[in-house]
């Protein structure tokens, strides 16, 4: 299973009063990535919806680990795999450069739907990632 990698860089806006990244922040970081690793894949999501398909996320499960702040450097690294015919699982984590800290984990559960119902991940055209 392959690990896709994106870097990131935390914003001052992105802080609360303590200073730190707000827990909030971390789900934008880990979907762009989650975004950016499928259209690298050839996953084009207006085109899917046009065709009635949508991918959702369904859960995420989060652990904060580590607190980032204004100016820290951290990649967000994820890796998918299949959960039964419906459930794609995104294992994710967003990791403090340069010294390996892990800020948060994350298990990203999400399904596709035709015009608003459950499909099978293998019902969706050009879909590959696993």
């Amino acid at each position: 299973m392959e690990t896709y990698e994106l870097e990131f860089e935390v914003r001052d806006y992105e802080c609360d009063l303590q200073g730190i990244v707000n827990n909030s922040v971390y789900l934008n970081y880990l979907e762009h990535a989650r975004h950016k690793y499928l259209l690298d894949k050839g996953i084009d999501f207006a085109k899917l919806h046009n065709e009635g398909i949508d991918l959702v996320v369904s859960r995420i499960e989060i652990d904060y680990k580590h607190s980032l702040t204004s100016g820290d450097k951290f990649v967000v690294r994820l890796k998918t795999r299949r959960e039964g015919h419906l459930r794609m699982i995104f294992e994710q984590e967003a990791v403090k450069l340069p010294d390996g800290k892990i800020a948060v984990k994350a298990n990203v559960i999400g399904v596709g739907l035709k015009n608003g119902r459950p499909i099978k991940i293998d019902d969706i055209p050009g879909f590959n990632i696993f």
